[in-house]
């Protein structure tokens, strides 16, 4: 791009963002004010609409145990995303399996699946199994539909290791799985963190997984029980349900700010046949 557009482009991305950031200054200035009935400005402060963090909503479970289901959910999903991907990656680039060309397209062809077309497939298979309504059961399926992703991504960093590295040390009497452990997998290292991220992200913001296969409360995650709130006309509360909202998006909101560099990695590694 050449500099002199660089200055314009800046001031036009900066006047399409104001919108953005008003909205969520808005937000937040909402979650903590009080605002009479026709009037935009707020009159008091008041941290009313915060309770839910001391104290339980009627008919909805403790935030904090939901918080931790959602942070179980997210992490456990996350670690086998990427311990599963960064091993079957390797096999697919380095390893001259049968089938392999139909193990590549079936990665494709699984991760063009919508999830909502393996819904009904899913819950029968969880009830068959006693996993239904669990958190495992749950966490089983979000990180099986993460998995196409999170291999094809790691099988073009492993594609780009160059074959002498390996070569020299199982020649020197390595075993292939040390190989693997001690010389290639750090060498793709910048991938398994914004992997990681990737994925955290997806199932900290997952929905439609939770709210069907694991409908009861105890197994219960913020993005539901955000749901329950919008839902609930008993006790319907446009204040607390951004507070919550708020509350939900914070984590989001604080990976980006500290990972923004490596999540750029992401798509550095490139693809080959």
């Amino acid at each position: 791009m050449s500099n002199k557009l660089l200055p314009v482009v800046t001031i036009l991305l900066g006047l399409a963002s104001v919108p953005l950031v008003l909205m969520y200054v808005y937000l937040l200035v909402d979650t903590f004010t009080e605002t009479r009935a026709g009037e935009w400005l707020p009159h008091a402060f008041t941290l009313a609409h915060w309770h839910f963090l001391w104290q339980d909503l009627p008919g909805h479970p403790n935030i904090w145990a939901v918080t931790l289901n959602t942070m179980l959910f997210a992490s456990t999903t996350t670690l086998l995303v990427v311990v599963i991907s960064s091993a079957a990656a390797y096999t697919l680039s380095r390893m001259d399996i049968p089938l392999r060309g139909f193990f590549l397209g079936g990665v494709m062809v699984l991760h063009a699946f919508p999830t909502v077309t393996l819904l009904i497939a899913t819950f029968l298979i969880l009830q068959y199994v006693g996993l239904y309504d669990t958190l495992p059961g749950v966490i089983l399926v979000k990180a099986s539909l993460e998995l196409p992703f999170g291999i094809w991504i790691l099988k073009g960093f492993y594609d780009k290791v160059p074959w002498e590295i390996e070569m020299a040390a199982i020649q020197d009497g390595a075993s292939r799985f040390r190989v693997w452990r001690e010389i290639v997998l750090p060498l793709v290292r910048p991938a398994l963190l914004p992997l990681g991220i990737f994925s955290f992200l997806a199932g900290w913001s997952e929905y439609l997984l939770p709210q069907v296969l694991a409908p009861g409360n105890h197994a219960q995650v913020l993005s539901v029980y955000l749901a329950g709130l919008i839902a609930d006309d008993n006790n319907y509360d446009m204040a607390t349900f951004k507070a919550v909202g708020l509350f939900y998006a914070a984590p989001v909101m604080i990976l980006f700010i500290v990972f923004q560099k490596q999540l750029m990695n992401m798509y550095n590694g490139g693809n080959k046949g």
